[in-house]
This record gives structure tokens, sequence and C-alpha cells, in this order.
């Protein structure tokens, strides 16, 4: 199969899940995908060390719920109540302007020629924070670890020792880490990766976790993909077989 497939949208519906749940016709369509992608990147850049792994997004209506799931829920929330409210607030705030402006780019197609103006709409925003249970065996958060690892001029074999690790305190089946860049200073950028326990990539009913990440160092961009495998989903064949 070679390279070519991406391991999450691979496994839609097997062992992944949609991360926006919603329905909208086709001349709301395109402005609300690029909503969505403003909320997750506003997000994952507010709190970049609070170690998010995935930012669901559900609409109902004029309704919006974000679920997001962090390591350190905490810096979030914060310490005050409050603090979460400001967020929501905040949040809110972005959209209504961002709709007011029409910021969200339209699509030149010949279906979505109308596209719907969104700013009379009203916004209503709830958000809700959850901690993983086992952060270590989520792939952004070890691309995360291996991100301020490795701006912080750390070898990147290290690195990748210390990563490993901290997979196999989480009891994962397997992990596959591979950096390309300029590794350590070399002047030609080169390819290097590792593997531990077992990684069936085209396997559709294992449970694999993928997160790709770019750590900026003083000699260039570091692209970090990681592979995490948890374990195999049975089927319904062999789930029916199994209770009879």
């Amino acid at each position: 199969m070679g390279q070519k497939i991406h391991p999450l949208g691979f496994r839609l519906n097997i062992t992944q899940n949609y991360r926006s749940h919603w329905f909208a016709k086709a001349n709301k369509y395109p402005q609300l995908v690029l909503e969505d992608q403003f909320l997750r990147q506003s997000l994952s850049e507010r709190f970049s060390d609070a170690g998010i792994s995935t930012i669901g997004i559900q609409r109902k209506l004029d309704q919006i719920k974000i679920q997001i799931c962090a390591a350190r829920p905490g810096i979030i929330g914060g310490r005050d109540k409050n603090d979460l409210e400001l967020l929501r607030k905040d949040l809110t705030n972005k959209i209504k302007r961002n709709r007011a402006q029409k910021n969200y780019l339209t699509v030149s197609s010949n279906n979505y020629k109308k596209t719907e103006n969104l700013s009379k709409q009203s916004v209503q925003l709830s958000i809700h924070v959850t901690k993983l249970a086992n952060p270590n065996a989520e792939a952004s958060f070890i691309a995360d670890f291996l991100v301020e690892q490795l701006e912080k001029r750390i070898a990147f074999r290290r690195a990748l020792r210390k990563a490993i690790q901290r997979s196999q305190r989480a009891r994962v089946k397997g992990i596959k880490i591979q950096i390309s860049g300029r590794l350590n200073g070399a002047e030609i950028a080169r390819t290097e990766w590792t593997r531990k326990g077992r990684v069936p990539l085209q396997t559709l009913r294992a449970d694999i976790d993928y997160s790709y990440k770019t750590a900026k160092t003083i000699y260039g961009l570091l692209g970090i993909k990681i592979w995490v495998f948890k374990e195999e989903v049975r089927t319904y064949k062999e789930k029916t077989k199994k209770e009879g």
C-alpha cells in the first residue's frame, strides 16, 4: 500500500470516530468546516502546554459543544471556575466577529456560489474538558514531549529513548517514531526511525493512534511522526463466537 494512507482516516467507523459531529446544508458547509478549523487552531495554540489530545465539536442548530481531552486540564480550566467561562465568552465573540467580517473563506465552486451568511445566527457555545486517564499512551502527548526535548537541543536519540520508555510505562503494544530534518544540526537532512513492539499499519481492526508535529530548532524544522498501537478491536463475528 505504500505510505499514502492516513492511519486515522483509514480506520474511520472501525476503530476511529469523526472529530466533528454535525449536519449542514450545502451553502453552510464550507463556512462551518473552516470555523471548526479556526476553533481547533485557536485552542491548540492558546493551550499548547495542556497536552491536548483531541478536540471534538458537535453542532445542533445554534448550539456548539466543544469536548477537549487533555493531559493537564487545569491549564485550560484554571484555578478559578470563571476562567472557563471567560474562555467561552472569548471564543463566542471571536466567532461572531469572524462571521460578521466574513473572515471565513467562501468556496468558488458552482455548488457553493451562494454561501449563506451566518452573521445573523446566534451562537451558544459550551466547553467541556476531560482528563486523559493514560496520557503516555496518546500519540499527540508523546509528540509534544519530543518537540519540547528537541527544541531544548537534546540529542534526538536520547529523546527517542525517553519517549519509548514513557510509552512502555503506559503498556502499549507497540510504538513507531520517525524524525526527519537536520538531526543534531547535520548539514544534510535525513530520516531516522525506531520501533518497539508491533505496529500493524495494514490491520484495520488495530487501534492505532497517529500524530504529526514539527519542532522548531535553530537548524530548521524537524518533522515528527508517531504511531502508537494500543490493542486489537474484536469484530462482531468474533464477539458472537466467543459469547456462543
